[in-house]
């Protein structure tokens, strides 16, 4: 996301988050970078996705069976959520099952660390 000069209107910042396999990480990252977005954070994550196979399931003493997901984060303007989406649904799609999901919540400040002060 390019963040440029400030003006009177203040953008409207979305945090995109992302529940995914393992297996389509590397697709959804390639296909955001493509699309020219950045800071994208990944984290591993249990969840209760259907699993793939038997491979990619653990059993979880406080879950039961879970397997290992990625969970993919950025914040974006509001503007970009439906391409931002439609990107991670798509590069995300394994088969005809639900592969994951994806999440919009409202970032209410988005502050720098270091950098040039405006």
């Amino acid at each position: 996301m390019n963040q440029t000069k400030q003006t009177n209107t203040p953008k409207v910042l979305k945090q995109i988050k992302a529940f995914i396999h393992h297996v389509r990480s590397a697709a959804v990252v390639e296909a955001l970078r493509d699309a020219g977005y950045k800071n994208i954070t990944l984290m591993d994550v249990k969840g209760t996705l259907k699993a793939l196979s038997e491979s990619e399931q653990d059993f979880s003493a406080e879950a039961g069976v879970v397997i290992s997901e990625v969970r993919v984060s950025l914040v974006c303007e509001e503007s970009q959520v439906d391409e931002v989406a439609t990107i991670i649904r798509k590069a995300g799609r394994i088969g005809p099952n639900i592969s994951g999901w994806v999440y919009v919540s409202p970032i209410e400040q988005a502050l720098p660390i270091g950098g040039k002060e405006s």
